[in-house]
């Protein structure tokens, strides 16, 4: 089975960004640094690379490709969590140091990469067998920076008189 890691632009700091990634998520480690054997046209003799590093037990590399391509939201990672404490210690986590909040538990990091941070009830609440509750859930859900799995859930249950 061939093993797909995902590889991570970065403009110069994909080593501290590698770092930062070990230090929030469970099982990170950055696993390995390669740096220049020489000068070429985009790195100087010693500097970084690829750094490796592994998190939730899976493995990415950041590249060091300088300023030619930045992370948009057209490629993201959802983070589904327990529950909503574990919701917001990512939500925190991730924007520390420079990231910004979005609408629906997006968020960017300080890298500028895209994250979801989800409670895994969701799920229940937008695709449940009850398609009014869904509808408020929706509704409340669209208005939140931050996820809030209690506020959808109670819209969810509530009743229209």
């Amino acid at each position: 089975m061939p093993t797909i890691t995902p590889n991570l632009w970065f403009d110069g700091n994909a080593e501290e960004a590698a770092a930062f990634y070990a230090s929030v998520f469970p099982e990170g480690a950055v696993t390995s640094v390669v740096r220049s054997p020489g000068d070429n046209p985009g790195t100087r003799e010693g500097d970084v690379l690829l750094a490796s590093f592994t998190i939730c037990g899976m493995p990415f590399t950041g590249i060091n490709g300088g300023p030619a391509f930045t992370f948009t939201e057209a490629v993201s990672f959802e983070i589904t969590c327990e529950d909503q404490a574990e919701a917001d210690y990512y939500w925190e986590a991730l924007v520390a140091g420079g990231g910004e909040h979005s609408m629906c538990g997006w968020l960017k990091d300080r890298y500028g990469l895209s994250w979801q941070v989800v409670p895994k009830q969701l799920g229940d609440y937008l695709g449940g067998p009850n398609p009014d509750g869904a509808r408020r859930a929706m509704e409340v859900m669209l208005t939140m920076q931050r996820l809030d799995i209690e506020a959808i859930r109670a819209a969810y249950e509530s009743t229209v008189a």
